[in-house]
């Protein structure tokens, strides 16, 4: 599945919209553009990841966006959970998500959704290296 930036742009507007009414509002993510190429990079090992963006949208939540490019066989980190929602977009190659003790496998164009506190862990499975984007939804406590 090709996915081009401008098809992740609509994404980034869709998920954010909401967002963009409260700009003005303190400590809120402005309505902006981020390129690609300008993002600064993480590597781990043979894995890459690129912070997209993240922080408040709506009062009260938060959102974090990345990009993770893992080797194969690789893994970005071992199975965990936490108090965030989480879903995965599967940009290119095969990865193997495990929710709960279930193992699927997905290709370009699925999404895994990982409710807050469910053990979830991610791992390559294909021969190239493979690519997805996460989005993490958070209550933001004050």
């Amino acid at each position: 599945m090709e996915c081009s930036r401008r098809d992740l742009g609509f994404l980034l507007t869709a998920l954010l919209a909401p967002g963009s009414l409260f700009s003005a509002e303190e400590g809120m993510l402005p309505a902006k553009a981020y390129r690609f190429e300008d993002l600064p990079v993480k590597t781990n090992g043979d894995n890459t990841s690129h912070a997209i963006l993240a922080g408040k949208t709506v009062p009260g939540y938060g959102i974090s966006i990345s990009e993770n490019n893992i080797a194969p066989g690789g893994m970005p980190h071992q199975p965990h959970h936490h108090e965030t929602a989480q879903a995965l977009l599967v940009f290119e190659g095969t990865f193997e998500v495990t929710i709960a003790g279930e193992s699927t496998r997905l290709g370009p164009g699925s999404v895994a959704y990982m409710a807050p506190n469910v053990e979830h862990g991610i791992k390559n499975v294909g021969n190239t290296h493979a690519r997805y984007f996460s989005v993490t939804l958070s209550v933001i406590k004050t």
